[in-house]
C-alpha cells in the first residue's frame, strides 16, 4: 500500500512538469524554408511587367498524319485560325508559330536563334600543327 500512495503523490507532480516543459517548448525553424525576403513580396514591389510581345512556351503537335496542333502562348492554348489578344494564328511548325496582326505577320520561336560572333583574327593565337 505504501507504493501505491507514493505512486499516487509522485504521478501529479510529473505531469504537472511535463506540462510546463511542453509550454516552454519552442517551434524550430524549417531549415529547407527559403528566407523570407524571397517569398514574400514587398509591399512597395509591384508584380514584373507583362511583356509586350507574346511569349510561345509551347508547341504540341500530334504524330497521327491531320492530327492536332497547338500552341501555348502566354499560358493560352491556341489552335491554328485562334486569336491571341489581336492577332490571329496562321501557322504552327514545331519550332515556330506565324501569327498575323493585319496585314503583318510575326514568327514567334520556341527557341531564340543563337547570336554567333565572327571576331577578326579569332583563330590567329591556336597553336598550328
Amino acid at each position: 500500500m505504501d507504493g501505491f500512495m507514493m505512486l499516487r503523490s509522485v504521478l501529479p507532480a510529473c505531469l504537472v512538469l511535463g506540462c510546463v516543459q511542453l509550454a516552454h517548448a519552442q517551434a524550430i525553424d524549417d531549415p529547407t524554408r527559403p528566407p523570407a525576403a524571397l517569398w514574400t513580396p514587398a509591399a512597395s514591389e509591384a508584380p514584373p511587367p507583362k511583356p509586350a510581345r507574346p511569349q510561345l512556351q509551347s508547341v504540341l503537335i500530334s504524330n497521327k498524319p491531320g492530327g492536332r496542333r497547338v500552341a501555348v502562348i502566354d499560358g493560352q492554348i491556341v489552335r491554328q485560325g485562334g486569336k491571341v489578344g489581336d492577332a490571329v494564328v496562321v501557322e504552327i511548325q514545331d519550332t515556330a508559330v506565324v501569327l498575323r496582326r493585319g496585314k503583318s505577320l510575326e514568327t514567334f520561336k520556341l527557341y531564340p536563334a543563337p547570336k554567333i560572333e565572327n571576331k577578326p583574327g579569332a583563330s590567329a593565337g591556336r597553336k598550328q600543327e
